[in-house]
């Protein structure tokens, strides 16, 4: 699967694009900014690119309008097909937003139920109940998303539903050539919704991707043989992030092991998840680490851990953003990109993650583990590669038997004495190939 083996990059283009935040019907064709970013993603080694909502929708992207629109903020869908393909064709895949729970007031069938009500030849896309009524006053009750009435509950069981969600990816395969879906709230959709959406999108494209917007629980129900083929790994994602500022490298690794370890009852070891330090939906990692200096450590940490990492548009250098200031603080409009010590350190990330089979596919095992250091190993049949990272402001020395003499950094290409006990350096990450065969 090519997306095991990828960098993503997030884009949330109502942001980035800087488009109004209510759909204001002028069309104007901002997306095609998305261009004086693509040598910037391909010189970070990003290698696919994950949209969030781009079509017509009544606000924030996620309250659809149609399916089959590029939304007018954002420019046309001639627009964001030539983007496509020059994302293409410097080699970058495009996964887009599937937003199939809900839709927007604005959707056209609901508009229809709105007009006609009980007549409408729609009213069974959605759970309505005519007894009943909206905070709308709209003269009946529908499902709204988690009681958000701004988000219209589809109805995945109605046939007519389904085979209208189907027609719009086939529309997207077709006009944008996408490569997969990023499935919103996915823990919400139908089950067998999802299965049949598996099968249909795989015979699309054989290797057409589906990755789910996943919380809590056993994402197992979701990632197997014949629904997702990956998620959102919110379970490490806090750990992430909080073993840094509190200098406990325990609370990551119990989360990775418990994830990942070797023991038969962890939960998703072997899967692929989509690791990242922030998206659109949380505060920006530089707004919420204590100290600066951990940044690229916790990229380091990132990158060497099971799945597919993905950088947030604008974190890779540095923006900040808290989500108590509201989405829009975290979706900001960003004219052009930066490149900085951190963006080039990420480069080098990328290109050590994309080149080593241990990195991508490897299993987990803890090696090392004191609270502000720690080194685990990733291991396959053809590779074993250290991931070492040191958290504090001065240098450790580890000492384990590391069963080699010497190794490559991935990371420097500079070659590790491990004689005497290895030394961290201080906030330093480094990713030692131990026997490539």
């Amino acid at each position: 699967m090519w997306a095991f083996k990828s960098v993503f990059y997030q884009i949330y283009p109502l942001g980035l694009c800087g488009a109004p935040f209510e759909n204001d019907g002028v069309q104007a064709h901002r997306i095609l900014r998305i261009n004086d970013w693509i040598a910037h993603i391909k010189d970070l080694g990003a290698d696919a690119i994950y949209f969030s909502p781009l079509f017509e929708s009544d606000t924030h992207g996620y309250n659809t309008r149609d399916f089959f629109k590029v939304d007018c903020r954002l420019g046309t869908n001639d627009d964001f097909k030539q983007i496509a393909i020059n994302l293409h064709a410097q080699g970058i895949r495009i996964v887009l937003d599937g937003v199939f729970n809900h839709v927007g007031r604005g959707f056209w069938a609901f508009k229809d139920v709105l007009e006609n009500g009980w007549n409408s030849p729609y009213k069974d896309w959605f759970n309505i109940n005519f007894d009943g009524n909206s905070p709308y006053n709209d003269g009946f009750w529908y499902e709204g998303w988690e009681g958000n009435y701004d988000l219209v509950k589809l109805n995945l069981k109605n046939e007519a539903v389904i085979n209208h969600l189907f027609d719009a990816i086939k529309f997207w395969v077709d006009e944008f050539d996408i490569d997969g879906l990023r499935l919103d709230v996915a823990y919400c959709l139908d089950h067998d919704f999802l299965r049949r959406l598996r099968t249909y999108t795989e015979s699309l494209k054989p290797e057409f991707t589906l990755i789910g917007e996943l919380l809590h629980g056993d994402y197992k129900q979701w990632v197997n043989p014949t629904m997702l083929h990956s998620c959102t790994n919110y379970q490490c994602y806090k750990g992430l992030y909080s073993s840094f500022n509190s200098m406990n490298m325990f609370e990551i690794i119990h989360s990775l092991k418990r994830m990942f370890g070797p023991e038969d009852w962890c939960v998703c070891r072997g899967e692929h998840l989509l690791n990242f330090a922030d998206n659109h939906d949380v505060t920006r990692i530089a707004s919420i680490l204590t100290n600066e200096k951990h940044l690229p450590v916790l990229y380091g940490m990132m990158f060497g851990m099971p799945g597919m990492p993905c950088i947030y548009y604008g974190s890779e250098f540095g923006v900040k953003g808290e989500k108590s200031q509201g989405d829009s603080a975290l979706r900001p409009e960003i004219i052009l990109p930066q490149n900085t010590e951190l963006t080039e350190f990420i480069s080098k990330l990328a290109n050590a993650f994309k080149n080593s089979d241990a990195l991508i596919n490897g299993n987990f095992t803890e090696i090392v583990l004191q609270n502000k250091y720690c080194i685990f190993e990733r291991k396959t049949d053809k590779q074993r590669v250290l991931v070492a990272i040191n958290a504090s402001d001065e240098p450790v020395v580890c000492h384990f038997d590391a069963r080699c003499g010497t190794a490559i950094d991935l990371i420097t290409n500079e070659k590790h004495d491990f004689g005497g006990g290895s030394t961290l350096p201080p906030y330093s990450v480094q990713y030692w190939d131990m026997e490539t065969v």
